[in-house]
């Protein structure tokens, strides 16, 4: 593999990483209420991030996508006892929509004149803030659930019917499809997924050392 190959096949693990921590995130949340607020920080952060020079860029710091990593690895190394078909789900349905997403260029701009709206206000509120979290929440509404079939998200009643966590859950599956589109973006193909998995999962294994490795 050239140095190019290398470096693409590198950030596109970063994007895949970015959608498992999403999908790690909404199951988090509906089933607990007790959620890594860094990666859910970090994932929402990225949804506003358009225009970077590299893909870590839009995650900010790869040490905050340790709770992805570890889902990628949990759900595609051979030697993983945590597989979660519930996560899994999750991810297979993210990149669904994505490809009906791509698919339709009014929704795209649609998708890129709400997220322009979101930088705006970035100025003013954190990501995390209440009325951020209802504005993600209603991109999500609005433009993403009109063009595709919507997800069945599992978990506590109670902690669901919570106007709250149905807004973090949306926000979060929104994230998953912004990293969903940056995996394609990067030559994710979900065969890549199938017949690539050993070389996915060294290179994510690899990089989680690296975070978990102090300086």
């Amino acid at each position: 593999m050239s140095n190019n190959n290398h470096r693409r096949f590198y950030e596109s693990n970063i994007a895949l990483a970015g959608l498992c921590q999403a999908a790690a995130l909404v199951k988090q949340i509906a089933r607990t209420n007790e959620f890594d607020q860094q990666a859910l920080a970090t994932s929402l952060n990225s949804i506003a991030i358009t225009n970077s020079e590299n893909t870590e860029q839009v995650f900010g710091d790869i040490s905050y996508l340790a709770l992805g990593y570890q889902t990628l690895l949990d759900q595609l190394s051979n030697q993983s006892t945590n597989k979660d078909v519930e996560v899994t789900r999750y991810i297979a349905n993210l990149l669904s929509i994505e490809r009906k997403l791509s698919a339709n260029k009014k929704t795209m701009a649609a998708l890129g004149e709400r997220i322009s709206n979101i930088q705006r206000q970035q100025q003013h509120l954190e990501i995390t803030n209440t009325q951020m979290l209802s504005n993600l929440a209603s991109i999500y509404t609005d433009v993403i659930s009109p063009v595709s079939r919507k997800i069945q998200v599992a978990g506590d009643p109670e902690i669901l019917k919570r106007p709250d966590n149905q807004n973090r859950v949306r926000a979060a599956l929104l994230a998953g499809i912004r990293a969903a589109v940056l995996w394609r973006q990067l030559g994710g193909k979900r065969r890549h997924i199938l017949f690539s998995r050993q070389q996915i999962v060294a290179s994510a294994q690899n990089t989680l050392n690296n975070i978990n490795t102090p300086n």
